[in-house]
């Protein structure tokens, strides 16, 4: 039966890129050729590899993962930390029409006057950003949604605020955990030297830590999971961009602190070493323990253009080894499942991604750069929403109605928001200038688009690139297919790189590549996001694996939040076939990887299925 769909699939792979003058590709599952240097051929970076190339699906098999749902261990998507004081926050009424909010397409222009911080903003910063963002509900199941887009909507993202004193949530510099479900804040440790933020932070700034907790994807998806950990990683820190950029405030990724500097600032509990085990099925409580992630400082946006942040990363450092001997951490962490399944390999990928503390022992944020706007090409594709609705009204899309179209000028305009240096500058795109993408701290975007054209008015069907760092396009060419046209299409704006490479109705194709999942061609259009792979790695190292997948989720955000401020929706799509991507593209290497793909269109709602506030939630929950 298998041999039978698998000969089915390439006999419409093949009818469809030949409509696509593209020529029939050979399916095969290819080892990745890395040619590293020295310095970045260490075991872990092996390891790396090997975790990538062991996770794809292919058309011969799928990556590992579990037979079944174990329904009766499937992990709470709430942590909670026993016996921590909760802290409640406030509920925002977005539907107040005294209160000025930044319409969406204005907040990537420029940031409003920056507000100051208190119960009402880390309030409202979290409620528009990881909070529920409403209940669904069918027959006997009920489940919340949240914000933050996940795979799954299984949710494996925690956050920690670490605060100065706030007024009306403490006294003293503190750790708290957010608890979404209540949309509370746990506290966890309230001893932080008064000294700390003061001695290295802008006034009134903040941090917010992120960690994992895999065992959540793992569940559904096996060893694949910890790709999706990192997708949602990336949306989170987008999430966090765009809800802090509407109180006049910008997010920075901190990358030069080590995974141990993480740990002890955000508190992470300690779970049983992994040593020794292998994978298999057991009460297995380590499996739910959290990877330290990222730490994000939070500060306010400035009227001078001349702000520099120094970082001192090495007194920061030392101060943070200090906190397990001042701080009582309070708090047990909630059990998640009864029984697990460890899956050795992401363990052991993860710790080999662990980055260590930076040799830079100060640093600094220019945030004069952070004042570039993204270009507005059609401001009349959107509708008259705020930043806060869109945010809070965003879904993921369970089917395309393969009906709706959009007009070339308001895909223009999506494509504009994806580029990481915006508009008005004299360089070429690359740089990552502007919401949210200067949120992160590598200096220049890895990740391009590959665009699957289905139903754009006044754009031909086909297949097309946008090159969101333009020191790559020689490099693409030479990766891709000889014959792609690489030609600017009609009507595209002068500042957006934007290339046909062939022209044809890529449905078929389309869905085929994303484990044939109608949704993939049923929109408007879908695209696989495409990293700059090997030379990534080896020019930086293993640790920057997790954070290509970073950048697919701050993008996929962006897409997200276009499609819905246009009046249609979108989907991130986990499960592709890797290397036929590769194939259909002509990439035989691994200089350059897919890594997440997307689909943007008219939205098919199922109205059997009823729709509750986030707040106050159901009694009673599968949850």
């Amino acid at each position: 039966m298998m041999m039978m769909m698998m000969s089915r699939w390439r006999r419409s792979l093949a009818s469809s890129t030949s409509l696509i003058s593209i020529p029939r590709p050979h399916i095969t599952t290819r080892a990745m050729s890395f040619s590293c240097s020295s310095s970045s051929s260490s075991s872990s970076l092996q390891l790396v590899i090997e975790y990538h190339k062991q996770t794809k699906h292919s058309l011969n098999g799928y990556a590992r993962g579990p037979r079944g749902l174990d329904w009766a261990n499937q992990p709470n998507p709430f942590r909670r930390y026993l016996s921590a004081p909760l802290l409640p926050l406030l509920h925002p009424n977005d539907d107040d029409d005294s209160i000025l909010c930044s319409s969406y397409c204005s907040l990537f222009e420029s940031l409003p006057p920056p507000k100051p911080v208190s119960l009402s903003t880390i309030s409202d910063l979290f409620y528009h950003s990881l909070a529920l963002s409403a209940w669904k509900t069918i027959g006997f199941s009920t489940w919340p949604l949240r914000v933050n887009p996940s795979s799954g909507n299984l949710h494996p993202t925690e956050a920690y605020l670490i605060a100065p004193p706030i007024d009306s949530l403490s006294q003293s510099a503190f750790v708290a955990h957010y608890a979404p479900k209540e949309h509370s804040l746990e506290v966890r440790a309230q001893s932080i030297p008064s000294s700390f933020f003061p001695s290295f932070f802008p006034a009134n700034s903040f941090l917010i830590g992120l960690s994992s907790i895999f065992w959540r994807e793992a569940w559904k998806y096996g060893e694949r999971a910890f790709r999706y950990c990192n997708h949602d990683v990336g949306h989170a820190i987008a999430s966090l961009s765009i809800a802090a950029a509407e109180l006049g405030w910008h997010v920075k990724l901190l990358d030069g602190f080590g995974s141990d500097d993480l740990k002890r600032l955000m508190g992470i509990p300690h779970f049983p070493s992994f040593e020794g085990k292998g994978k298999g099925k057991g009460k297995l409580p380590e499996v739910e323990s959290e990877h330290p992630d990222c730490l994000l400082l939070v500060f306010p946006n400035g009227t001078s253009r001349d702000v520099i942040i120094d970082l001192d990363y090495l007194g920061i450092s030392s101060a943070i080894r200090d906190f397990p001997t001042s701080l009582d951490w309070i708090g047990k962490p909630n059990e998640l499942s009864k029984e697990h399944f460890y899956w050795d390999i992401i363990y052991k990928t993860a710790k080999a991604v662990e980055k260590p503390p930076s040799i830079i022992s100060t640093s600094c944020i220019d945030a004069s750069s952070f004042t570039s706007s993204s270009a507005l090409f059609s401001q009349g594709s959107y509708h008259e929403v705020t930043a806060r609705q869109v945010v809070r009204k965003r879904r993921s899309a369970v089917d395309m109605d393969a009906v709706t179209f959009i007009d070339k000028s308001a895909f223009y305009q999506i494509l504009m928001h994806c580029l990481p240096s915006g508009s008005g500058h004299p360089q070429r795109q690359g740089d990552q200038l502007v919401l949210p993408f200067r949120a992160l701290p590598w200096d220049s975007a890895e990740v391009h688009l590959a665009l699957f054209v289905h139903r754009v008015s006044g754009l031909p069907k086909g297949l097309y690139f946008l090159v969101r760092n333009e020191d790559h396009l020689s490099h693409l060419k030479t990766a891709t297919r000889p014959d792609f046209e690489w030609e600017k299409p009609d009507g595209c704006p002068d500042d957006l790189p934007l290339y046909k490479l062939t022209e044809g109705d890529c449905q078929k194709l389309a869905k085929g590549l994303s484990c044939h999942q109608d949704i993939a061609g049923d929109g408007c259009f879908s695209l696989g996001m495409i990293a700059r792979f090997e030379p990534a790695l080896r020019e930086k190292g293993s640790w920057m694996y997790p954070r290509l997948f970073w950048e697919t989720g701050v993008v996929g955000q962006v897409l997200y939040l276009e499609a819905h401020a246009m009046g249609i929706s979108a989907t991130g799509i986990g499960c592709y076939f890797d290397d036929p991507v590769h194939e259909i593209l002509g990439i035989n290497d691994s200089s350059f990887q897919s890594l997440y793909h997307f689909t943007v269109g008219g939205p098919v709602v199922d109205k059997r299925i009823m729709t509750l506030p986030a707040y106050p939630g159901p009694t009673t929950t599968d949850a």
